[in-house]
């Protein structure tokens, strides 16, 4: 493996290993291996940008119920495609090569994936999302 491959891995927070059975299928184990610690890892900076999408929107989503907002949340990263692009461009520049590689076997099914688990976890720190009050 080579520095760059090395560094990347070694700056990714630790999974459960209950995650990372090996008799899962390629994609399952790719999205346990892979993409769940550098989602994780990129956690601050993915609340960061979706703030910035709500600002850039006139901060409508603030003025939905909670049902509401995870509505717009699931809308605005399935409908918005750059918006999506950008959020992929996050989690891939991420990549070992070697997991470049096994990602562009598989691109259609790991992007699903991979914006279903940023979806989840925008959902679930919906909190972290309030408008920021200055005083």
């Amino acid at each position: 493996m080579d520095s760059r491959s090395d560094r990347l891995k070694g700056i990714r927070p630790e999974m459960k290993q209950s995650l990372l059975r090996t008799d899962t299928g390629s994609d399952e184990r790719f999205q346990n291996q892979t993409l769940r610690p550098i989602i994780k890892f990129q956690n601050p900076l993915l609340l960061e940008m979706y703030k910035n999408y709500i600002r850039k929107h006139k901060g409508s989503f603030y003025e939905l119920s909670l049902e509401k907002r995870m509505e717009y949340i699931e809308r605005s990263i399935q409908k918005d495609i750059k918006f999506r692009n950008s959020l992929k461009g996050m989690i891939i520049g991420q990549f070992t090569i070697e997991e470049y590689s096994m990602y562009t076997k598989n691109s259609s099914a790991l992007n699903k994936r991979m914006m279903n688990m940023v979806i989840e976890r925008l959902k679930d720190q919906i909190q972290l999302l309030e408008e920021e009050i200055l005083v």
